[in-house]
C-alpha cells in the first residue's frame, strides 16, 4: 500500500482539480475574439469607405479582364488561359476577406463564430496555395514558350491546359481542407487571436493539445505548394536566361516581355506572404500596430489589385482588347 504525508494530500487535491480545470477549459470553442482591432470613433467609417471602394476595385478590375479574356478568341492561348486562372482566384481570395473585414470595422464587438472563421482560414490558405501554383505553371508555359518555340503547340494541347489548371486548384483544396480540419479538431484553452483575420498558426497556438501533427503537415504543405513551386520557377528562369543570353535580340525582348509581369508578381506576393509567416510566428511587438495591420493583409489586397494593372499595361494584347472592349 502507499502511505501519503498530511503535507502531500493537500498538494494532490491541488494537482486533481488544476488538471479538471485544463479538462474544462480545453474544449471546442464556438467563437474567436480578434483583439488586433482598436477604437477608432468615427474614423471607422471612413476605413470602412477606403476598404469598400478598394474592394470594388478589385472585383471590377478583375472580372473586367476575365471577361476581356474569355470573349476574346484571339486571347484563347495557354497564356491567357492560365491569367484567366489567376485573377479568378485573386477574386476568390479577395471575397475570403473584404467582406469579413467590412463586417468587422462597422462593427463594436470584434467576434467570429468558429465555424466562419475556419471557413476562411480554407478560403485564405487554399487561395495562397493556388496562387503560387498559378505562378509556377505560368512560369512553365513561358519557358516553353521561349525556350521551345517550335515545339510549344505540340507540348502545350488544350488538353494540357486543362490539366495544368485542375492540378493548380484542385491538390490545393484537398491540402488546406486537411490543414482546416486538424486546426478544428484541436483542444482550446483560450479563443483570442491577434489579428484582424483567422489566421491558422494563431488558432494552433490557442491548443492545449499535442500540435505535432499539425506542425509536420502544415510544413509538408509549406513545402509542397510554396518551396515546390518557387524551385520551379527558379529552375525554369535559369533555363529562359540561359537561351536569352544565347539568343538574339528578339527572344530577349519577347523574353523581358512576357517575363515581366510574371516576376513582379511573383516578388510582390512573396513579400506579403513571407511577412505575413514571419509576423505570425515571431514577437513583433516593435512594428506600430497599424502598420502591422497593414502588412498582414498585404498580400490579400494589394496582390488582387496588382495583377491585373501589371499584365493589363504590360501584355499589348490584352491592353489592345482593353481599348476596344471600353470604346464599343
Amino acid at each position: 500500500m502507499f502511505h501519503f504525508s498530511s503535507a502531500t494530500v493537500p498538494l494532490l487535491k491541488n494537482t486533481l482539480r488544476a488538471e479538471k480545470r485544463m479538462k474544462t477549459n480545453s474544449t471546442q470553442v464556438s467563437y474567436f475574439t480578434l483583439s488586433a482591432y482598436f477604437d477608432t470613433g468615427l474614423l471607422k467609417y471612413l476605413y470602412f469607405m477606403i476598404v469598400m471602394c478598394l474592394y470594388i476595385l478589385i472585383v471590377c478590375a478583375n472580372v473586367f479582364l476575365i471577361v476581356v479574356i474569355c470573349m476574346n478568341r484571339s486571347l484563347h492561348e495557354p497564356m491567357y488561359m492560365f491569367l484567366c486562372s489567376l485573377f479568378v482566384n485573386e477574386l476568390y481570395g479577395s471575397s475570403g476577406l473584404f467582406p469579413f473585414l467590412l463586417t468587422q470595422i462597422l462593427s463594436d464587438i470584434h467576434t467570429v463564430s468558429a465555424s466562419l472563421c475556419f471557413l476562411q482560414i480554407f478560403c485564405v490558405y487554399s487561395y495562397v496555395c493556388v496562387q503560387f501554383s498559378t505562378l509556377a505553371v505560368m512560369s512553365y508555359d513561358r519557358y516553353l514558350a521561349i525556350c521551345s518555340p517550335l515545339q510549344y503547340n505540340t507540348h502545350m494541347t488544350s488538353g494540357k491546359v486543362v490539366l495544368l489548371i485542375a492540378v493548380t486548384w484542385l491538390p490545393s483544396f484537398v491540402a488546406v481542407s486537411m490543414t482546416t480540419y486538424l486546426s478544428a479538431s484541436l483542444q482550446l484553452c483560450g479563443n483570442t487571436i491577434h489579428e484582424v483575420y483567422c489566421v491558422n498558426y494563431s488558432i494552433v497556438k490557442l491548443a492545449c493539445s499535442d500540435t505535432r501533427v499539425n506542425n509536420i503537415y502544415g510544413l509538408i504543405v509549406s513545402a509542397f505548394f510554396i518551396f515546390g513551386p518557387l524551385i520551379v520557377i527558379l529552375y525554369t528562369y535559369m533555363r529562359i536566361l540561359k537561351v536569352c543570353f544565347s539568343g538574339s535580340k528578339q527572344t530577349r525582348q519577347k523574353a523581358v516581355t512576357t517575363c515581366t509581369p510574371h516576376l513582379a508578381s511573383l516578388l510582390n506576393f512573396s513579400f506579403g506572404v513571407c511577412f505575413e509567416i514571419l509576423q505570425s510566428r515571431f514577437d513583433m511587438k516593435a512594428v506600430d500596430s497599424v502598420l502591422h495591420i497593414v502588412l498582414s493583409l498585404y498580400f490579400l489586397t494589394c496582390q488582387p489589385l496588382f495583377n491585373p494593372v501589371m499584365y493589363g499595361l504590360n501584355m499589348s494584347n490584352i491592353r489592345v482588347m482593353c481599348k476596344r472592349m471600353l470604346l464599343l
